[in-house]
């Protein structure tokens, strides 16, 4: 297994429309395209929200992401939730290895 971590930078005002957007579309696109989320977390801080996901390999995951990208519902989601402006204004993103000494590592 792999892991990702997602940062999504919100625009100012914008954070209940990314977490209605997760809650009510994205969560169930992810499903559909065979994509696991771990968890979520908001930043107490910075208008920013974190997540995991973990994926069986690296190509796995950029099917499922690429085919997800493309999906028409997506496409519909996002520009319907975008129609006064832009939610996210960066996201990153880092592939990750679970290292043996965590507690969660399974070998």
């Amino acid at each position: 297994m792999i892991y990702e971590l997602r940062i999504y930078h919100i625009h100012p005002g914008k954070m209940s429309a990314i977490h209605q957007r997760f809650e009510s579309h994205t969560l169930a696109l992810f499903k559909k395209h065979g994509m696991d989320v771990m968890d979520f977390w908001e930043d107490i801080t910075e208008n920013r929200i974190y997540y995991t996901m973990e994926h069986p390999d690296l190509e796995s995951r950029n099917q499922r992401f690429s085919a997800f990208i493309k999906d028409p519902e997506w496409i519909r989601v996002k520009e319907e939730s975008e129609k006064n402006g832009a939610i996210v204004e960066k996201v990153e993103s880092f592939i990750m290895n679970r290292v043996p000494y965590s507690p969660l590592y399974r070998g």
